[in-house]
């Protein structure tokens, strides 16, 4: 069953311009000691919320020792602020309620495909310590111990991906607001450890995409792992379709390991 992130007061809300209620699906393990727990955000250009990158992901995690959560953030017509914010909170949600979960608070990831991805990078580069709020939640830091960009959108710049841009910023996006989402270029020392894979022939995001965090990554000297496969169209999910990319999952599961996860 669904989670809503905000009970009441949605930061943004507006039935008349959408009904999208943002929400957490849990896919939570019983374990007998504390596990991390890794927040999937499906793609889908800000315009939708791709299935196969959701419930099958968080089925996978699970099955390396994982908890899971699938995140319902808003998408068009909602712009930007409104799909940060939801992510952000769903980090925040998660943290606050770990202890119920039997979850590790130091161990929160998030996992995003191509939008989704874009979306991921953002709260791992716009992230606070805690907000001045009368809501409990809002006092706990938004920052993701880890973060798992599949063929990610990451740059608004030359290498984007138009649709994204357009459902996320509108029509007549200012070049101050797509430099402040292009998010290579806010990678500081304090930027989550990464996993990345995309593919080369990758023709709806551009593979310059990751090389471009990765590089970022580099230079702020944070730990990243990066995987680029020779071939396989965008948005193969778990790519069990193309084995020479479905390899990611096993590369990632042992990441995770070590890095602590499971």
């Amino acid at each position: 069953m669904k989670m809503r992130l905000w009970e009441k007061d949605i930061p943004g809300y507006d039935p008349s311009l959408s009904n999208q209620i943002p929400a957490l699906e849990p896919f939570v393990l019983s374990t007998s000691k504390a596990h991390g727990a890794v927040i999937v955000f499906p793609g889908g250009a800000y315009s939708h919320l791709a299935a196969h990158e959701g419930e099958p992901i968080a089925r996978w995690l699970n099955g390396v020792g994982v908890s899971a959560f699938v995140l319902t953030y808003r998408v068009a017509p909602y712009r930007h602020p409104y799909p940060m914010l939801d992510a952000q909170r769903a980090v925040r949600f998660v943290r606050y309620h770990a202890d119920k979960w039997n979850i590790d608070p130091n161990h929160i990831a998030v996992l995003g495909f191509s939008a989704g991805g874009h979306l991921a990078s953002t709260v791992g580069t716009h992230w606070d310590t805690g907000l001045n709020s009368d809501d409990p939640v809002d006092a706990v830091s938004c920052r993701p111990d880890a973060m798992i960009l599949c063929y990610p959108v990451i740059t608004l710049g030359e290498q984007t991906h138009a649709g994204s841009v357009h459902n996320l910023l509108g029509p007549s996006a200012n070049e101050d607001l797509k430099l402040h989402l292009s998010n290579e270029i806010h990678v500081t020392e304090e930027t989550p450890p990464t996993f990345l894979w995309h593919t080369a022939e990758d023709k709806a995001v551009s593979v310059e995409n990751s090389l471009m965090f990765a590089s970022a990554l580099a230079r702020h000297r944070v730990p990243f792992e990066l995987h680029v496969f020779p071939s396989g169209r965008h948005g193969l999910g778990l790519a069990n379709d193309h084995p020479g990319v479905a390899v990611w999952t096993d590369l990632c599961a042992d990441w995770l390991r070590r890095m602590g996860f499971a």
